[in-house]
């Protein structure tokens, strides 16, 4: 099993005699292989919930349309990381191999940079969120004042982003870490996918910016309000207003911004 994080010795700049210990998140390259031979490129990750990134992924890459179409799932190690290999049904892995390949690194930073095309959500045939069921600010407020004690990688690290998903009441009932913003999300939605609440209604928390690849990824979750520490892209907001998203944003304890979606928010 290889380590989330090492321990390093570093010192205080100006004070080379104060030597204290660091935690360094680990970033660990996976490679994604379908069907055993057939590669899809490779990501930089946090190697845990590697399962869940590969449902997550899969649904949000639109390379399937259900848990049930991934049959498969197994981690093996190889020369310097890990191979995921993943299963799915022979339709969509037909559809898959038509596609352009994927053929360059996803870096942790990095979400549909690289690729051949922009997606669209009109191409997924994606219809605007119902504004119901309502949700109330004392409950955004409960998930965020909660949110950064579940963040234990985090909390060990300072560097891991993270995505976490609350009920209509803002009780956070789980969360995904990684280095990269984009993994974690796809590692939350994978994981909501596998023990069947892809479809409760709730809250989805991001300790990231709201950037456009982001958004594309809730809305193919059916996730009508998120949660964002930073700020959103203008790419993101519009797609978000344009699918009848709540979307909360630059959002502390304190003080958080309504972009739109308001008409969701009661009470």
């Amino acid at each position: 099993m290889i380590p989330l994080f090492h321990t390093r010795k570093v010192t205080v700049l100006g004070r080379a005699d104060e030597a204290i210990d660091l935690n360094v998140a680990e970033e660990v390259p996976i490679r994604l292989v379908f069907g055993g031979i057939f590669p899809h490129g490779m990501m930089m990750m946090t190697p845990d919930h590697l399962t869940d990134f590969a449902f997550g992924y899969c649904l949000t890459e639109r390379i399937v349309e259900s848990a049930q179409q991934i049959q498969a799932v197994s981690v093996s190690k190889d020369e310097d990381g890990l191979t995921l290999d993943v299963t799915i049904a022979g339709d969509r892995l037909s559809m898959l191999l038509r596609r352009r390949p994927h053929a360059h690194t996803g870096h942790s930073s990095c979400g549909i940079c690289g690729s051949a095309e922009v997606p669209s959500v009109k191409a997924a045939g994606q219809t605007p969120f119902p504004l119901e069921p309502p949700i109330a600010p004392a409950a955004i407020r409960r998930a965020l004042h909660d949110l950064d004690r579940w963040q234990e990688l985090n909390a060990r690290t300072r560097m891991v982003h993270g995505a976490a998903w609350a009920n209509a009441e803002g009780q956070i009932l789980l969360i995904r870490e990684d280095i990269g913003r984009h993994n974690a999300l796809d590692k939350l939605i994978g994981a909501r996918m596998r023990d069947g609440t892809l479809s409760e209604p709730g809250i989805c928390l991001l300790t990231s910016r709201y950037s456009y690849e982001m958004a594309l990824k809730t809305v193919c979750a059916g996730m009508n309000t998120v949660v964002a520490v930073s700020a959103p892209t203008d790419r993101a907001l519009r797609l978000a207003e344009t699918m009848n998203q709540t979307l909360i944003a630059i959002a502390r304890h304190d003080r958080q911004f309504v972009f739109c979606g308001a008409q969701r928010l009661v009470g």
